[in-house]
């Protein structure tokens, strides 16, 4: 399987690119399995290189909202009456501790997305 560790630029792209024929390999086959141990060494490379940071809470509230289908009135049990909700959803308003408990546990959005300071805010 002549697999390394990707320790440099060159050998992430390297990596990359071998994946990207493996793409269509079987589960359970040599190839899949190449292609599985390549996909852990990527992702441990990336996650070392490419830190990503939690989404903004506002962009976490609304990407919830799409991909649940969710509606001004389902945030309201956790934010509040539909005013309130579109004053956080423009950033007029920030999120208290007891909204982010409850979309947390409603929702399901990340708790370390709710509590980041929104990078968006009303401009009066």
């Amino acid at each position: 399987m002549n697999i390394k560790p990707i320790k440099t630029k060159a050998d992430y792209k390297a990596a990359l690119a071998v994946v990207d024929g493996l793409m269509s390999a079987k589960l359970g086959t040599p190839e899949g399995d190449k292609l599985d141990v390549l996909v852990t060494l990527i992702e441990a490379y990336e996650s070392r290189h490419f830190p990503m940071s939690p989404p903004d809470p506002i962009e976490a509230i609304k990407f919830c909202m799409e991909q649940s289908g969710l509606t001004v009135k389902d945030l309201e049990p956790a934010i509040g009456r539909s005013n309130r909700v579109y004053e956080v959803l423009s950033g007029k308003r920030s999120l208290t501790l007891p909204m982010i408990w409850k979309l947390h546990d409603m929702f399901g959005i990340p708790a370390e997305s709710l509590i980041r300071p929104a990078t968006h805010t009303h401009v009066a």
